[in-house]
């Protein structure tokens, strides 16, 4: 592994730890040429289906980008970078049980707004706000009386 601080490939594990699903190694690495310590991830790479977007493109599933959509939403929300983590854990999973080769990037939006309401309401209604591209106020209206009959 190179080191972020100096390049050097020259380093040693000196601490390793699994997070609670067991799917994630967590490596403590100390470089033996600059004496910086620094952490590195372990996960199995999954193959997982190309997503194809609403005008034909496809591209391949992007943890970083899931990740920084949920960041935007639970912005200034009591959701912690785990809580995040798991949701999109849950997420890959579900991409991965899937077994197509693609698969619409409307049924990974969906994915999202059925479960967000578990993580955090007002993420959800923000996610639902840009994913459904309300055009006006009823419609965003109508959105939030459908969640909250669905809560009853």
């Amino acid at each position: 592994m190179k080191c972020p601080y100096c390049g050097d490939i020259d380093n040693r594990v000196i601490d390793s730890r699994l997070n609670r699903d067991k799917t994630i190694t967590r490596r403590r690495r100390h470089c033996a040429a600059c004496e910086q310590r620094f952490t590195t991830y372990e996960r199995i790479e999954m193959t997982l289906p190309m997503l194809v977007k609403k005008d034909g493109r496809r591209e391949p599933w992007d943890r970083g980008k899931m990740l920084l959509g949920l960041e935007k939403a639970c912005e200034k929300l009591p959701v912690s970078m785990e809580q995040l983590d798991a949701f999109v854990d849950k997420i890959e999973c579900r991409l991965q049980d899937v077994g197509k080769k693609e698969i619409p990037t409307s049924q990974l939006g969906e994915w999202v707004m059925e479960t967000l309401p578990e993580l955090d309401e007002v993420a959800y209604v923000r996610f639902a706000s840009v994913y459904r591209q309300f055009k006006d106020v009823n419609e965003f209206m109508e959105e939030l009386k459908y969640f909250l009959h669905k809560e009853k």
